[in-house]
């Protein structure tokens, strides 16, 4: 049965707390541990089908999942999954399918050019004044379109070990880079001491005026957001935090906490979703995204179309489906709450925006355009400057005549 697009937006908004039920041992203090979260995640082909009917594709894509990228689940993340429904769309961002197996001609194993950009392991750097600095390979759960597999959680044997003290000497040499993220893998999953470190280092260099935190564990772990962690973030404030959330229903009651936490520090919170077909390629479903993001003091940045990394087809949206919903939002909700569609240019082109067309004619003298309604307008460009223009210079030069 079809829900009416206003009813299915108000449900969607509502916070409801994760489904404990799988872990009915765990007492609240278990539960509330982040390291208890991590040793109990789901791992294994036989702990899933303790809980859950597994398709065919998914069976088959959770035999093959430690070649690739491995699986790992929190408890707190699995509380969201429709253990009923195959088409689920949390299910289908964290339980592998054979669909990763197969590879696009045009698919790539490091589809951003990362490695190309790399001047010391662990560093990206291909804008001019900020660099990517990945501190770690793991997470706490592993997103089945990660554009990192290659090197995410080390099922392929990448090996990858960055190497810091080398980083932060590149850092400290080059008095171009003012902005730099922390990723990884996820940098929430390092110890509050090293943290500390880490952001006591760049905090000490002159030239490094921004420092972020790109992270999925708020919304996969939010016990992390423990008091220690939230006293390291204010000593080194301001420190930025882009989080990773594609659907409304992984915003819990417990990830509305957690993010209230970072939010009553003084972390400036933003978020960046991938589209992804059968997720949040509705205009419904996103527009309750946004909504719910909002609420929780969170800022919807970017909106991603799915990188280019093997393996990842079945999960690609289209991009006219990305650019319908970036219509579906425009004019029809708040400003705050509309994300920059964009392409991440394949092989290391960088961050590309795409916009829907609102201009539909323009020369020297007027633009026409639409507006969210369809409704046509016209812009007059500034006037053209005398010497450009001959009929104004012509009455200038009649003036000029008749004063003399």
């Amino acid at each position: 049965m079809n829900i009416p697009e206003s009813e299915l937006l108000q449900q969607l908004k509502i916070f409801l707390p994760t489904d404990r039920s799988d872990w009915p041992d765990a007492s609240p203090e278990q539960w509330g541990d982040w390291g208890w979260q991590l040793r109990n995640r789901i791992t294994t082909l036989e702990d899933l089908e303790a809980r859950i009917d597994l398709t065919p594709e998914e069976r088959a894509g959770v035999r093959l999942s430690g070649s690739k990228l491995a699986m790992a689940i929190t408890p707190q993340f699995w509380g969201v999954v429709d253990r009923n429904d195959s088409n689920c769309p949390i299910r289908r961002q964290v339980i592998p399918n054979i669909g990763e197996t197969r590879s696009e001609p045009y698919e790539m194993i490091d589809p951003c050019g990362e490695d190309s950009h790399s001047p010391v392991p662990g560093l990206v750097h291909r804008y001019p004044d900020r660099v990517l600095f990945l501190v770690t390979d793991r997470c706490a759960a592993y997103c089945r379109y990660c554009t990192r597999s290659r090197l995410v959680s080390n099922a392929s044997g990448y090996d990858f070990h960055p190497e810091t003290e080398n980083i932060l000497s590149y850092l400290e040499s080059h008095s171009e880079v003012r902005d730099v993220l922390l990723s990884g893998g996820d940098p929430l999953l390092l110890s509050d001491a090293k943290l500390d470190y880490l952001l006591g280092r760049l905090k000490a260099i002159p030239h490094i005026e921004f420092v972020r935190i790109g992270s999925r564990i708020p919304i996969f772990l939010p016990q992390r957001i423990t008091p220690g962690l939230i006293a390291v973030l204010k000593k080194h404030a301001p420190v930025w935090m882009s989080i990773h959330t594609n659907h409304p229903r992984e915003l819990t009651v417990e990830v509305k906490q957690g993010l209230d936490k970072l939010a009553d520090a003084g972390v400036p919170l933003g978020n960046q979703s991938v589209l992804l077909k059968g997720v949040n390629d509705d205009p419904a479903v996103m527009k309750a995204l946004v909504h719910k993001l909002l609420m929780c003091r969170v800022k919807p940045y970017y909106l991603y179309m799915c990188d280019l990394i093997q393996g990842a087809s079945h999960l690609r949206a289209s991009l006219q489906s990305g650019i319908r919903v970036i219509e579906a939002l425009r004019g029809f909700t708040s400003g705050y709450a509309v994300p920059q569609l964009v392409i991440d240019a394949p092989g290391g082109g960088g961050k590309v925006p795409i916009n829907p067309d609102y201009v539909i004619f323009q020369d020297e003298g007027k633009v026409l355009f639409r507006n969210y309604e369809g409704k046509v307008f016209q812009y007059p460009e500034p006037e053209r400057t005398v010497s450009a223009d001959p009929e104004i210079r012509r009455l200038m030069e009649l003036v000029t005549l008749d004063r003399r």
